[in-house]
């Protein structure tokens, strides 16, 4: 009952945004679409780390590792395989609730695989520290059904399954070294008919100890023209390649082929990815490459097959190996659509909270609320007693980069009681930094806070860069301080980023210093909005009246 009552609570404040988001959006600062037929990649410059995508009639739907942020598992969905929109979230509050309740980085939702069977949809995805999860639904753009532990234990990741033309079902996945203190190896196990559970005893299928195609992961399994066909990379996120093994068995043995690897591009990877087959009979790989602070970015590349095996991208010696594409026609696909991003800016003049907003941990009303007052109340967290930086904080409201340069703005009104409350705009991942509107006395400081390797323990360095004036009242016990602001980051090439601040939105004021974006744990740097209250202290809050990504 717990958790049924949590998933309403959730499902109210999320999943209906996935009906709401289909509007057109095209963003100022990436567009894929070159609007003459061609598309350049990446196709999504953010990241939508470790994709899968699958064709139903004339729909592409995409997802993606979402880790310990909430909602998990973002859906998006496309029409030509170039223009994507975010519509839902397969996961309102990551499994287990409880356990995601505080930031837990770098651990939840890994690699996940998106299948449609029997008309429904299927999601499965590894946890490498509970197990083999499944969640299904016959509406993507709907609510999900409960999550089901389809296998319990650690270490197991990058599941895949296949419902065979017999009716059988069977679940290929890999292993983490950091849990399982082994890798690079693949298994296959029947599963029941449902899907739901895991039946039969894991069977080696590949082992990439051989000293050639070492870190075998991420596997996505497939059948065609009675030949099982795993897809694979190896090698490394980045610097490895892309591999196909094929069996007449589903326990193999598999010979193995490179179908892609960076050759003379600039390149690197190219990671996992899936498979897919347009309407038109057109066969197409989406994947990831690692680019550091901005994630790991989305590439489409066209495929074609060569006697029996898989050629991704350009093959342009003919040995079977492609590289990928920087840019190239696009898919042939039914109707011409129209340009569309992932949305980025919120006016939040809306109850839903947009979608490409995530937590740094399942949500909680006490994170704050949306209202339909034109803005939304972030209320600060309390730290801990023996606090040193951000990482434990779990209300950090935050989206991808969406681009190597792109401005962030936003229109705050800080509401503090306490001294040392906090609010403001952050740039965060292992190394963190942020312009913190900062209650001192009767007014406020205006400070730019710098952390380096938040993960390990290291300590916030603070610049104070301005002196703000606070308009005071009397709230009951306490009087209340209050003031607009208009902050903004600026991220160039490399995630460089650059920080000012405005009282009128006209004339910005550059403060503080250069930063350096920095990855966080698995996931790349992320910009938005905090709120913290020092330990023991009352809560203050902040309202963001509007959030505006710009070139």
């Amino acid at each position: 009952m717990h958790m049924a009552i949590r998933r309403l609570v959730y499902t109210a404040l999320f999943a209906i945004v996935g009906f709401t988001a289909m509007a057109q959006y095209v963003s100022e600062v990436w567009v894929a679409d070159r609007g003459d037929g061609t598309y350049r990649n990446p196709i999504l410059h953010a990241d939508y780390s470790d994709p899968d995508v699958c064709c139903v009639g004339d729909d592409f739907y995409m997802t993606a590792s979402s880790f310990a942020c909430a909602p998990g598992l973002p859906i998006l969905h496309s029409k030509d395989l170039v223009n994507w929109q975010i519509v839902n979230y397969a996961l309102p509050a990551v499994p287990p609730t409880e356990f995601y309740s505080e930031p837990r980085h770098g651990k939840g939702v890994w690699a996940p695989c998106i299948r449609h069977h029997a008309g429904e949809f299927y999601i499965y995805w590894g946890d490498p520290d509970h197990g083999i999860y499944m969640v299904k639904t016959n509406d993507p753009l709907g609510e999900w059904e409960v999550p089901v532990l389809v296998k319990e234990g650690r270490g197991m990741i990058d599941p895949t399954p296949l419902w065979d033309d017999d009716g059988k079902a069977y679940l290929v996945h890999a292993w983490a070294a950091s849990r399982s203190k082994m890798n690079s190896i693949l298994v296959a196990c029947e599963m029941n008919a449902e899907g739901t559970a895991v039946i039969g005893k894991p069977v080696l299928i590949y082992d990439g100890n051989d000293g050639v195609n070492h870190t075998v992961e991420g596997p996505k399994l497939y059948k065609r023209d009675g030949w099982y066909y795993i897809f694979a990379p190896a090698g490394g996120v980045e610097q490895g390649w892309q591999l196909a093994m094929r069996s007449k068995s589903i326990y193999g043995p598999y010979e193995v082929r490179r179908v892609m690897e960076q050759g003379d591009t600039d390149i690197n990877g190219p990671h996992q990815g899936g498979w897919v087959e347009t309407p038109q009979g057109e066969s197409w790989f989406v994947h990831f490459q690692d680019k550091a602070m901005y994630g790991r970015i989305i590439h489409l590349n066209p495929m074609v097959w060569h006697d029996g095996w898989p050629v991704i991208g350009e093959d342009k010696d003919g040995d079977g190996c492609g590289n990928p594409v920087r840019r190239h026609a696009k898919p042939k696909v039914n109707g011409k659509h129209p340009k569309t991003t992932p949305v980025e800016s919120d006016e939040f003049n809306s109850r839903q909270l947009g979608l490409q907003w995530e937590w740094h941990a399942n949500y909680q009303d006490t994170y704050g609320f949306t209202s339909d007052l034109g803005y939304m109340r972030l209320y600060g967290h309390v730290l801990s007693e023996g606090f040193v930086n951000f990482w434990e904080v779990p209300n950090l409201l935050l989206q991808k980069f969406p681009a190597e340069a792109f401005t962030a703005t936003t229109k705050l009104k800080v509401s503090a009681k306490a001294d040392g409350q906090q609010s403001g705009l952050i740039i965060m991942g292992w190394d963190y930094s942020c312009l913190a509107v900062v209650k001192q006395g009767d007014g406020f400081v205006l400070n730019q806070l710098v952390c380096r390797d938040a993960e390990q323990g290291g300590v916030e360095d603070t610049i104070q860069v301005a002196q703000l004036t606070a308009h005071k009242y009397e709230a009951g016990l306490y009087p209340n301080y209050e003031v607009d602001i208009y902050l903004r980051v600026e991220v160039g090439k490399g995630g460089v980023c650059r920080f000012s601040y405005s009282t009128d939105n006209k004339r910005y004021i550059p403060v503080g210093i250069p930063f350096t974006a920095r990855q966080g744990k698995w996931i790349g740097a992320k910009v938005g909005l905090f709120s913290t209250a020092p330990y023991g202290k009352e809560r203050g809050w902040v309202d963001a009246d509007w959030f505006r990504i710009t070139k």
